[in-house]
């Protein structure tokens, strides 16, 4: 235990010295902590072995990254966005799928890991998006699509990836395989998920009544996240949808749950801090060599199906011009969802599994080292962060200023920790309500 504690107080430092470095540098944070622990990684000071043993403050940073996301799904703003979010989601999710399955079948690439690579193609990190939007206190039309938006994303994931793999083995069995069982497994761990999640989030908001002291609600955020995460992995589901779920249900059912999402914000940074050392450190570059002219038609592929279909999806939700531009580039991480699929198509299909894991592992790390930075580039351009390499603000592009989007929620006005701003750049009139992806 002394030697635990010991190795994630040499985290959290080294944790700070590559946020202290990035931002001499104007990067994001979140890339000094991935950098930071890529090279404590391969300085060996702590071993793989040892960095397994942390898997729980891993789980522990997701549950809380995705408890904020589902605070996002409030019915008033679901309201005023329509279906614009999910529009956009389907068409993002399945524009990567569709790219990368034309452009890896063109290449020569095997018909069965064509179809897998292309639906883990789909899948989208929210963590590092979130610590970037966070950071700088992003807020905009742009910023609010974008948190339900890779909210969504996950589930989307699923479905494509379960479709995918049943044609794909079946292709590469020589018997037949029952299409059936593979599209209602993932039909059955989302909607448990939904349901699991539910009576979480309904629960703690009878709980949440009830308690007086911040001391309490930050008490009862820990147990919703342990407890949603606990079951997840007892039943077999998707812990990111019920930890989701149980925060959007806090949002809709309790007025307090701006007072419970404003302790957790002042607790969770040294926790989301350890969480991406620690994929820093797990990275493994020795994959790079492995994947050849492959992985990078799927890096490259990737990215273009993104923005593509988040265009196309935009522009037919009729979303503003400047969400239309810039929310694709947002969409480029890539970790836990599209490893965790990776280890699923390494079952399905032994034969090509190591194939795909490599492509996915070598994929992840080019894409959490520069996903956050164009991230935060794209939120410069549609001009919701403040440009700090010149210290001025800039403005969007002319037709994505013309009027102020009504801000998400208390629960954005939390995540953000900002006054919002509406896109032309004039002050909004601050939360007093305190902090509440």
């Amino acid at each position: 235990m002394t030697n635990a504690l010991l190795y994630l107080a040499i985290m959290i430092v080294i944790g700070f010295i590559g946020s202290a470095v990035a931002h001499r540098i104007h990067f994001p944070a979140v890339t000094g902590y991935l950098i930071a622990g890529l090279i404590l990684g391969l300085t060996g000071l702590i071993s793989k072995d040892t960095l397994a043993h942390f898997d729980i403050l891993a789980d522990l940073a997701l549950g809380f990254i995705a408890l904020s996301i589902g605070s996002e799904f409030k019915l008033d703003f679901l309201k005023k966005v329509g279906a614009a979010p999910l529009i956009i989601t389907v068409f993002e999710a399945f524009g990567a799928v569709l790219v990368l399955d034309i452009l890896l079948i063109a290449i020569g690439v095997p018909l069965p890991v064509a179809l897998l690579l292309g639906a883990i193609g789909s899948a989208t990190a929210p963590a590092a998006t979130l610590m970037v939007v966070r950071q700088y206190k992003a807020d905009g039309p742009v910023t609010r699509m974008l948190l339900p938006v890779v909210a969504m994303d996950d589930a989307v994931a699923l479905i494509a990836f379960s479709v995918s793999a049943a044609v794909a083995q079946m292709i590469a069995s020589d018997h037949g395989v029952s299409l059936a069982p593979m599209l209602l497994h993932p039909l059955v761990e989302i909607g448990g998920s939904l349901i699991v999640g539910s009576l979480i989030g309904i629960l703690a908001a009878l709980f949440l009544r009830r308690f007086k002291s911040d001391g309490d609600r930050l008490g009862l955020a820990f147990a919703v996240v342990m407890g949603g995460v606990g079951l997840s992995t007892l039943l077999g589901l998707s812990s990111l949808l019920v930890c989701m779920m149980a925060g959007a249900m806090f949002a809709n059912l309790s007025k307090q749950s701006v007072k419970l999402f404003k302790v957790t914000d002042a607790v969770t940074p040294p926790l989301f801090l350890t969480f991406f050392v620690l994929s820093g450190a797990e990275l493994d570059v020795g994959v790079l060599k492995t994947i050849g002219f492959i992985g990078v038609v799927y890096i490259i592929g990737r990215v273009f199906g993104k923005v593509l279909g988040s265009y196309f999806g935009a522009r037919i939700a009729r979303a503003e011009l400047v969400v239309r531009n810039n929310l694709g580039f947002m969409l480029i991480p890539q970790a836990g969802v599209a490893i965790g699929l990776s280890l699923l198509a390494l079952r399905i299909l032994p034969e090509y599994g190591a194939t795909i894991r490599a492509v996915v592992l070598c994929a992840t790390l080019v894409y959490e080292l520069t996903g956050p930075l164009i991230t935060k580039l794209a939120l410069i351009r549609a001009g919701e962060i403040e440009d700090t390499s010149i210290g001025k603000k800039k403005c969007g592009k002319k037709g994505s200023t013309s009027k102020a989007v009504v801000s998400t929620s208390e629960a954005t006005a939390s995540i953000m920790a900002s006054d919002a701003k509406d896109p032309a750049g004039a002050s909004a009139k601050k939360d007093s309500g305190g902090k509440g992806e």
